[in-house]
């Protein structure tokens, strides 16, 4: 989808967008410099103050991903934050959020970076021509990590690229600009600021160090616009089951960090079944043609799983906050186990799937929402497009050290995350309707509970064989006690009793909190999350029924 980098007839509109016109003018100031290739983006990286080259972990293939023949892995560690912070998010559009107020912090901010050397690059988002969008970053001196991660994330300009997007479909919006400064600091933002014009399509993150704050901001505001133009946004995984007698199954899942989204999307089940992988976090479905594309080429991922050593380790990129050895060889490598701290991350090139495609055309056969509710047992199918979407909308989880949380939140607490998307802009009943949509063309729609049950662990192989019955059609559901719309495939073991009263108290107290959930929404943000009245209806119903 090709966007509006310059005016035009059909970007008039343009002019009008305040914040907008302030961060493309801070791009043309004496002080930036343009960042255009990945050559020079890494070698601004590695000769970063801060910086570690890992002289043990060459790039592989690195001419094939436009960098140095010689390139090593590069590392940066950040301070004390290493994840997300969601207190610090500010959404124009939404309630007091006053645009005077916060375009002027903006120039503000811009203004106290004019004796700093600034850094413009450019990306793409979306990798198939009908949808791109071109996206800018500006950010000053001394973070070149950040620019560095931030093209190996998203797909840096080269010649395929870039012919590609001049051919891609053309929607009426404006490019992607986002302005970054990580040592801004205001009394008003101590947790620092992520502040979004999504109609627009610009954000500033300010007093963030942590790239997952780039990642996320700039996926917000493509999700954004994908929606406005006709697909369904995914913060989820998409893989190709390619079964014999040329039958495929085509799966989605749904679910926060640490809920097993990566594990499930990139699982080949030891061998029994040819995969191909879309995407395990970044991706959008047409709601007509109901085809899908990713977002992004490479991956995101936690270290912690990946002990020194591990084969997966050779496709990483770049690292950040992780700790460095020096082995008898006299080079340097990644301790990748979460020593130095939680949420250790590396971006991971694309070759890490070897059956890796940025489209997928078949129609997708089912849905998987990942929950980690004590109360679901393993594995739940929903018959009731309603009750399905509203059951996505209500995504239950724990929070993990992924997530940076604001002083007096509970680290331990249930949460509800709707979609298991946290970086929505525009109203949560448009994510209802698409979901909802989409189950009511026919595709299935289970749970998949990748935490515990009452207690007892459920193990990633219980779950992957789980799947293995479903898309193999080997699964036998069954109405699960009195609730309409809800069938159950009863796993030893895991088998949930109503009689049992700790149980069934626990069961209505966790609808309960969902029906609560939606209730709150009516209210907070100004209603903007408000679901249809048949959504909170269906929960009552299944909260009546237990």
């Amino acid at each position: 989808m090709t966007t509006h980098e310059y005016l035009c007839s059909e970007s008039q509109e343009i002019l009008k967008s305040r914040i907008h016109t302030t961060l493309e003018t801070a791009r043309y100031g004496n002080n930036v410099q343009s960042v255009m290739t990945l050559i020079e983006a890494y070698e601004l990286a590695r000769h970063s103050s801060g910086t570690v080259e890992l002289t043990g972990m060459p790039i592989y293939q690195p001419m094939g991903q436009g960098l140095p023949i010689n390139s090593n892995v590069l590392l940066f560690n950040d301070g004390g934050v290493v994840g997300r912070c969601a207190a610090a998010r500010k959404i124009l559009g939404e309630p007091d959020v006053d645009e005077n107020e916060y375009a002027a912090k903006l120039r503000e901010a811009i203004y106290n970076v004019r004796d700093r050397k600034l850094y413009h690059s450019e990306a793409i988002i979306g990798l198939e021509k009908d949808f791109m969008v071109k996206a800018h970053l500006l950010i000053p001196e001394g973070h070149e990590n950040l620019l560095y991660n931030w093209l190996l994330n998203f797909q840096y300009l080269n010649n395929i690229y870039t012919e590609m997007y001049n051919n891609s479909k053309i929607f009426p919006e404006a490019d992607i600009y986002i302005f970054g400064d990580p040592e801004w600091e205001h009394p008003d933002h101590p947790l620092g600021l992520t502040f979004f014009d999504p109609e627009n399509n610009c954000a500033s993150i300010l007093g963030m160090k942590y790239f997952g704050e780039f990642k996320k901001g700039t996926l917000t505001l493509a999700w954004g616009t994908a929606v406005r133009n006709g697909f369904v946004a995914c913060h989820g995984g998409l893989k190709r089951y390619n079964l014999e007698n040329s039958n495929n199954f085509v799966a989605a899942v749904f679910g926060l960090s640490g809920s097993g989204k990566s594990t499930i999307t990139h699982s080949d089940h030891d061998g029994k079944y040819n995969i191909t992988v879309l995407h395990d976090d970044a991706f959008i479905i047409n709601s007509e043609d109901k085809f899908a594309i990713a977002l992004e080429p490479s991956y995101f991922d936690k270290t912690a799983d990946y002990p020194l050593g591990c084969p997966d380790n050779k496709f990483i990129l770049t690292a950040q906050n992780n700790g460095v050895t020096k082995l008898q060889d006299g080079k340097l490598y990644l301790t990748t186990e979460d020593v130095r701290n939680g949420n250790g991350r590396a971006i991971k090139s694309k070759l890490w799937s070897p059956t890796r495609v940025d489209r997928i055309d078949e129609e997708i056969n089912a849905i998987f929402w990942l929950m980690k509710d004590p109360t679901i047992p393993p594995v739940l199918k929903f018959t009731d497009s309603v009750l399905a979407s509203v059951m996505g909308a209500t995504l239950a989880t724990k929070r993990t050290s992924a997530e940076r949380l604001a002083p007096g939140v509970d680290p331990d607490a249930l949460v509800i995350e709707p979609y298991a998307n946290p970086f929505r802009t525009y109203p949560l009943g448009m994510d209802f309707e698409k979901f909802k949509s989409l189950i009511d063309s026919g595709v299935a729609c289970y749970t998949l509970n990748t935490g515990d049950f009452m207690g007892k662990k459920i193990t990633k192989e219980q779950t992957l064989e789980i799947i293995e019955m479903i898309i193999e059609d080997r699964s036998n559901f069954k109405p699960w006690a009195r609730l309409d719309g809800i069938e159950i495939m009863e796993i030893d073991g895991f088998i949930p009793d109503f009689s049992d009263d700790y149980y069934h108290e626990q069961m209505r107290s966790r609808i309960a909190d969902r029906i609560h959930f939606v209730e709150k929404c009516k209210k907070e943000r100004g209603g903007r999350n408000r679901l249809p009245d048949i959504a909170l209806d269906r929960l009552k119903k299944v909260h009546s029924e237990i």
